[in-house]
């Protein structure tokens, strides 16, 4: 892919994993991970290494029984939520075949308009300006500026942003943990002038305890990112006043299974939430349609993966982009999977009886 830059470092390929569970249903469910290193600790791999092992651990189980099933996995090995998040997606697939239903059919979701921003990763000022620029021309109404190393670059960046696309474009930030308190203080202060909708993760996790008073200091709304992996994150940073929104990842949450529990306890006490990802295909990006369409507490769409330079599209079927709205066809399961002539210049094993 076309190198892509933020605060934690670049990213010039994705490192991706595809998975195939098979049934003796005769139909299989499909599932694909991104590793993003700098952010989840997991690397491509670490996941095909434990993807051997939870696949022996699943032989001459009952796919339909998720929950069993990926309690599996949590019992094995703690972490690895990355490679755990595209067996969760199979199972899912493979539940919604055997139901005959789209995913978000069989999620209780229904078919809705969601927009996608787009991202401008970390770059010089005016080069960042001539981006958005672009994106306006393209038709692209949502912004998602990447910041996070240098604070005071970082308000310049956003000056030369908004100054290049007007009042009309919504702003919103991502500073990956890259900034200290001081400078979080710093940078959001001073950008809060130029509309910003709200700022993801603006400093590294340890700095948790220091998010409420970081809100109290800033009108510029915070979002959850990297400090919420699972539900129980969400509770934490939601009770202690750390936070206005969560932004829900598979490859954080470990598949859908627990990014709806996230979205539910988000949803109990009103802090609405955005679906994410790291730098799946079209073929993990159709999971998160279905997600999407099946979870009404989801407002905000950071679903650009495949915008972002991906130089290879191996999916068959899954989601397709009008401008930067998303859609998929009514067919079983999550309607997308791998090129059979891609897979066949990929490393491949199998596990099974």
């Amino acid at each position: 892919m076309e190198p892509f830059a933020i605060a934690t470092g670049t990213m010039d390929y994705a490192q991706n994993v595809f998975i195939r569970v098979h049934t003796n249903a005769g139909f299989y469910g499909v599932g694909e991970c991104s590793a993003f290193p700098m952010i989840v600790g997991e690397t491509q791999d670490t996941c095909l290494v434990m993807a051997r092992e939870f696949a022996r651990l699943w032989i001459g189980q009952d796919a339909l029984d998720i929950e069993a099933r990926m309690q599996q996995l949590h019992s094995f090995t703690a972490g690895n939520t990355t490679i755990k998040s595209a067996f969760d997606m199979a199972l899912y697939d493979i539940a919604a075949k055997n139901s005959g239903l789209p995913l978000y059919k069989y999620l209780g979701g229904a078919v809705r308009d969601i927009e996608t921003d787009i991202t401008i990763g970390i770059g010089a000022p005016e080069t960042m300006a001539e981006k958005a620029a672009h994106f306006k021309a393209t038709g692209a109404t949502i912004l998602k500026v990447k910041l996070g190393r240098n604070a005071h670059t970082d308000v310049e960046r956003i000056k030369q942003i908004r100054n290049a696309v007007g009042d009309g474009m919504r702003i919103r930030v991502d500073a990956n943990q890259g900034w200290s308190f001081d400078d979080a203080v710093h940078a959001l202060t001073n950008i809060a002038p130029y509309n910003i909708e709200f700022c993801e993760q603006p400093m590294r996790t340890w700095h948790d305890d220091r998010l409420p008073e970081l809100m109290a200091l800033t009108p510029v709304k915070i979002m959850a990112d990297e400090s919420v992996y699972n539900h129980h994150d969400a509770r934490r940073q939601i009770e202690s006043g750390s936070c206005r929104y969560i932004n829900i990842k598979f490859s954080k949450s470990g598949g859908m299974l627990e990014a709806k529990k996230i979205h539910d306890t988000a949803a109990e006490r009103n802090i609405p939430c955005m679906m994410g990802g790291m730098l799946e295909s079209r073929i993990g990006l159709s999971a998160k349609l279905h997600f999407a369409y099946a979870s009404s507490n989801i407002k905000f769409y950071d679903m650009d993966t495949c915008m972002l330079g991906h130089l290879t599209d191996p999916c068959v079927g899954g989601v397709k982009y009008d401008g930067y709205f998303l859609s998929i066809d009514d067919t079983p399961g999550i309607g997308a999977d791998a090129n059979e002539s891609f897979l066949a210049d990929c490393e491949r094993f199998v596990v099974g009886v």
